[in-house]
């Protein structure tokens, strides 16, 4: 670089702009200062040095704050405008170094020192003129904004230096990157540090073109589909279609403002219908989003049927209804009373346990009748999703709410009374607790604000009532049990059998079977002898079925021997009528003709008599009343507890000379196992009393068996059947036929309680029993059994075995069974005679 001489010449301060050599650019100017220097080189007609601001905002520069480095310019031409600034046209000519500044108050006055070019290496500089123009032509094809001339010039120019000046004026660079390339002086380096500035410029314009790219596809589409969704929509005016589409938007707005519901509910419907609009209707997700709109605007929010609070109409309802169960028509009374007090009262969660057909789920209907709720059933039984309670999250495929909602949904109000049948029969997997899920519905103090999966909003639950019916308890989980008012239906006597037959099940049946017509009787006699003889159950689901069997035979054989006309309850029997029946019975029609006929004769009707029962039913499936004909020894009627009701549950024992074996058959369950060494134990132990002597029981061989060996038998309550059959087997004294027990035994022989009394002494007297022994502490229990069964049985209360054995073996006196007489704690002064309770 050589330096040439030092000039003085005025200078002109530049905001964010550089003029480099071999550059042409108009500049307005307003600062005084600026003009002056302008018009001292007009007047003198030298050149200007054109310098840049290091910071533009600076209003007043002073010498530190304009670069040091910069281009002496000739003035092209000058013009002043009417606001006072000044047009000036400047061309740059080579670059100065400012050596100092020259005091002057009107403008800057600088010493500037002309910069000269060194030669610089000629293969080199070439190289890099290629390579810079090259690079230059990509970035011109990026670069939209740069006129096509400059590329012209640019590929005539070889002079490196020259090339470099031309081409970084047109880049979009920093001032400061400008700055560093003007202070360049040597060509070579000043095009290489070009190439790299050019090199990032052109990344930077590539990045952008994809992003432009990329964002013109995007307005492309979704203008083709505004445009596409516009012509269908003029498509649709022009055939005289209305855009039903908004219209619907239109009234789910509408409805969601008009609807009682919670202000969370309301927020989340509206924000879920602005999406709606966002959306094309065609899409997956608007239907996903509609599908939820709709599911909450069905709901009944706070939508509820009035509620009558008219105890005695209710009262007659449940008893038109229902025979018997007054426990259960008292809690429903109960619940009534204090509603109609408390009108806040929240909808009590009962539990109705018991064994099939009793009534459960038809007594919970009444009750909503009576208390004018609407009535709706879910059945629990094989529930295992806990989904199918709370509903499944909205991102599912087909998702939608839980049995609860829908249920409610499907009544359209707000508190119905809800029928949660089988609650015993959920079970859980891998898919969730069904059971848990029910624990925050059944909840009274949590279910006000339920949320269900699907809705994600807070349901109020606590308005509605919910009924639980189950046939065992002991499967329900404990929380969920305890959330529940358990009330036991326990099974029904022979004589509510008989008034629910007669009252209920026989006019249903001769309707359903298209009897109403007709004069068909089933006679008193007739109804008890299908409870006691075709039917053995708890509940009335069997007897109505028994009853239904028999309707349709009358059917049939009134049918068969056309005599429809003769038995229409409209239709009075003429003398034609008979002789056409009495023709029919000659002709050999068989005995059912001959019966119709001889009844049609009288005027009748069909008549089902006790014979005609056995002729329609074939013959007795049960003995009633019937039990062992004499008393057997080593045999005992042990009472048990099932599902399905109580029943009586044989206990035979049997000693033959052995080793000292002991044997149980009968499929028993690990605790009747367990009873069973308990009673051996315990009659071991007592054999001296009995005057065994010591090496007895290794002579001998027990065995004791339950019969119906494949039904499986499990339960602690048959510990003083067992031990009763074991000493009547070993004494050789028979057990009265007439008694029946129940009562867990101890190895020091107490009797314990025992669960299901009720159900026990029920199936028991269904059976001919007579004669009850049961643990005193289940004297408790006595009050819910019916009077009439109380009146037939003789209950003996007992809490030691010896108590038992005095009163079931068929003895005189305690010394025939105890041969030595021995003071014990429930010894011969005892009497061995127990509590007797006799309820007339």
């Amino acid at each position: 670089m050589s330096e040439g001489k030092v000039q003085q010449l005025p200078l002109l301060p530049l905001r964010d702009l550089i003029i480099f050599p071999h550059m042409m650019m108009p500049l307005f100017v307003g600062r005084e200062k600026s003009i002056n220097a302008l018009e001292e080189a007009m007047s003198k007609q030298t050149d200007i040095v054109l310098a840049a601001q290091k910071d533009a905002k600076t209003n007043n520069p002073e010498p530190k704050d304009i670069f040091a480095i910069g281009t002496v310019g000739t003035i092209i031409q000058l013009l002043r405008l009417p606001d006072g600034t000044v047009k000036v046209l400047v061309e740059g000519k080579r670059r100065v170094k400012i050596k100092n500044f020259i005091n002057n108050e009107n403008f800057f006055m600088v010493a500037a020192e002309p910069l000269e070019e060194d030669a610089t290496n000629v293969v080199e500089a070439q190289a890099l003129v290629r390579s810079v123009k090259s690079t230059f032509e990509t970035y011109v094809k990026l670069n939209k904004r740069i006129p096509p001339e400059i590329l012209m010039r640019v590929s005539t120019i070889e002079n490196p230096g020259e090339l470099a000046d031309i081409i970084v004026a047109q880049l979009n660079l920093k001032l400061e990157d400008k700055q560093t390339v003007l202070e360049i002086i040597d060509a070579s380096k000043r095009l290489e540090h070009l190439l790299n500035l050019m090199t990032g410029e052109i990344e930077i314009l590539e990045v952008e073109k994809k992003i432009r790219t990329r964002v013109k596809k995007q307005m492309e589409r979704s203008q083709k589909e505004y445009y596409l969704n516009e012509q269908m929509q003029a498509i649709q005016k022009e055939l005289g279609e209305k855009d039903d589409y908004q219209a619907e938007l239109q009234d789910l707005e509408v409805k969601t403002k008009n609807k009682k519901m919670s202000q969370e509910a309301k927020d989340k419907v509206m924000k879920e219908i602005k999406k709606l609009k966002m959306m094309s209707p065609m899409s997956a997700e608007a239907t996903v989003v509609r599908n939820y709109i709709d599911w909450v605007l069905s709901l009944p929010w706070y939508d509820y049927n009035e509620e009558k609070h008219d105890i005695k109409n209710a009262q007659r309802i449940l008893d038109d209804d229902h025979w018997g169960l007054e426990k259960v028509k008292d809690r429903i009374l109960e619940y009534l009373a204090v509603l109609s007090i408390s009108k806040d009262m929240k909808g009590p969660i009962l539990c109705l346990a018991g064994p099939p057909g009793v009534g459960k789920t038809s007594l919970a209907r009444s009750i909503a009748e009576s208390l004018n709720r609407p009535f709706a059933r879910i059945s629990l039984g094989g529930v295992r999703d806990e989904a199918e309670i709370r509903g499944h999250r909205k991102t599912y495929v087909g998702a939608m709410p839980g049995k609860i909602l829908q249920a409610l949904r499907k009544v359209d109000k707000g508190n119905p009374l809800v029928l949660l049948d089988e609650i015993d029969k959920m079970a859980n997997d891998f898919r969730g607790d069904p059971a848990a899920a029910m624990l925050e519905v059944l909840d009274p103090e949590q279910n006000n604000n339920f949320q269900d999966h699907y809705l994600e909003l807070e349901y109020d639950l606590s308005k509605v009532m919910f009924i639980a019916t189950a046939n065992s308890l002991h499967t329900i989980p404990r929380p969920l049990l305890d959330r529940m008012e358990i009330i036991n239906l326990e099974g029904y006597i022979e004589q509510e059998k008989f008034h629910i037959a007669k009252n209920y099940l026989v006019p249903k049946q001769l309707e359903n079977h298209g009897l109403k017509d007709y004069k068909v009787t089933i006679k008193d006699e007739t109804i008890r002898d299908v409870i006691r003889y075709y039917t053995r159950e708890a509940g009335v689901r069997n007897l109505e079925r028994q009853v239904g069997n028999v309707a349709r035979k009358v059917a049939k054989d009134i049918v068969m021997n056309e005599t429809l006309e003769t038995f229409r309850n409209d239709t009075k029997t003429s003398e034609s009528t008979g002789k056409k029946a009495a023709a029919a019975a000659k002709k050999g029609a068989g005995k059912s003709a001959k019966a119709t006929a001889t009844t049609t004769g009288k005027n009748a009707g069909y008549v089902v008599t006790p014979t005609k029962l056995v002729e329609l039913l074939g013959p007795h499936k049960f003995k009633f009343g019937v039990i062992e004909t004499e008393n057997e020894i080593g045999l005992t009627n042990g009472m048990a507890w099932t599902e399905v009701g109580g029943d009586l549950l044989a206990v035979e024992v049997s000693v033959v000379p052995g080793k000292g074996k002991f044997t149980v058959t009968g499929q028993l369950g690990d605790v009747m196992k367990e009873s069973c060494s308990a009673a051996m134990s315990y009659v071991r132990s007592r054999g001296p009393l009995f005057g065994l002597d010591k090496e007895y029981f290794s002579n001998i061989d027990v065995h004791i068996h339950l019969p119906e060996g494949a039904v499986p038998k499990d339960g602690p309550s048959a510990g003083i059947a067992l031990t009763t059959s074991i000493v009547s087997a070993i004494m050789k004294v028979a057990v009265k036929r007439t008694v029946a027990m129940t009562g867990e035994i101890s190895l020091r022989g107490r009797v314990m309680a025992i669960g299901g009394l009720k159900e026990k002494i029920l199936a028991a007297h269904r059976g001919g029993i007579k004669i009850i022994i049961c643990p005193k502490e289940n004297e408790k229990d006595l009050k819910d059994i019916p009077k009439d069964v109380m009146k037939d049985l003789k209950v003996i209360l007992v809490d030691h075995v010896d108590q038992v054995l005095i009163n079931a073996l068929d003895i005189k006196s305690p010394k025939e069974l105890f041969k030595v007489q021995k003071e014990t704690e429930f010894g011969i002064k005892a009497q061995y005679t127990g509590q007797a309770v006799h309820h007339h």
